[in-house]
């Protein structure tokens, strides 16, 4: 059973590096379908996050990914919102409600990012996008904030909203607002990780395990995103929402090996494409070396 917590790091780890997300918007409820209490879930979650956010980091500083003033900006106010929210989270515990509310959460965020983020695609289309993001203090914030708060009601790294918002709201550009992400993923996930573990018994052996997996996979979802282009990234990080969207409706309603299929599905297919991908392009290099 090690083995294929490592695996799932290793998987989840490259589409942490890809999409510039933490790794627990897709590991939260795939550990719950693996029956984890989902207060534990989430702190294993955080937990994974800050390693898979660690070497993220480091593989998109090399591609020069990051642009550091947005980053601490979405990271402080991010981890203010961590301390807001964990009360939240605690008290709906408490009272049976985290069973049907945090996935009841996720319904709602999963479906607006994946409308918004594929309409963003399309809309531009039809539009010549500028290379210079817009930096505002309060949509900075606002991001942060909202990516933080996100994050500790639902175990998640707060990337998967961050990025599309730093898309729509801030004009980024698919690969900064990856690396950007991944940064201030960093400084809220590990603020979450401590309040949950003064709290909460969390699954560390499980933790190590996955991110032993994430330092590979993160690496090479880093490396991934200079092979696709920026609307590529953003077409497969919408199917990603509308996938995991799919698992947590399935199990609302008890369906959980339904849900867990939907995901399997999502991941190989993304995975036989990425290494296709990469096969074929170092066949080009090959040939024209």
């Amino acid at each position: 059973m090690d083995f294929i917590y490592i695996l799932l790091g290793l998987c989840i780890g490259i589409f942490s590096g890809f999409f510039g997300i933490g790794g627990g918007f897709i590991l939260t409820p795939v550990l719950i379908l693996f029956g984890i209490p989902p207060l534990s879930a989430i702190g294993t979650s955080l937990m994974y996050s800050i390693g898979t956010s660690i070497s993220g980091v480091a593989a998109h500083l090399r591609f020069k990914n990051i642009i550091w003033k947005v980053a601490l900006v979405l990271g402080a106010a991010g981890i203010i919102a961590t301390q807001v929210a964990h009360p939240l989270v605690v008290w709906l515990d408490k009272n049976g409600y985290d069973d049907t509310v945090i996935p009841g959460f996720y319904i709602l965020l999963l479906g607006y990012f994946a409308l918004s983020l594929l309409y963003k695609q399309s809309k531009q289309k039809t539009n010549t996008k500028s290379d210079v993001y817009s930096f505002s203090w309060p949509k900075a914030i606002f991001i942060g904030f909202t990516g933080g708060f996100i994050s500790t009601t639902l175990g998640v790294g707060g990337g998967f909203v961050m990025v599309p918002l730093l898309i729509s709201i801030m004009n980024f550009h698919s690969r900064k607002a990856v690396g950007t992400s991944l940064v201030s993923v960093f400084l809220i996930v590990t603020a979450g990780f401590i309040t949950y573990a003064s709290s909460t018994q969390l699954e560390y052996k499980l933790g190590i395990l996955l991110i032993l997996g994430a330092l590979v996979g993160t690496q090479i979802g880093a490396k991934l995103t200079t092979i696709y282009s920026n609307d590529q990234i953003q077409k497969y990080l919408g199917a990603l929402y509308i996938t995991i969207l799919t698992s947590v409706i399935l199990k609302l309603f008890n369906f959980d090996k339904a849900g867990l299929a939907v995901i399997s599905v999502y991941v190989l297919t993304m995975l036989i494409l990425f290494l296709k991908e990469m096969i074929t392009r170092t066949k080009r290099k090959t040939s024209t070396s």
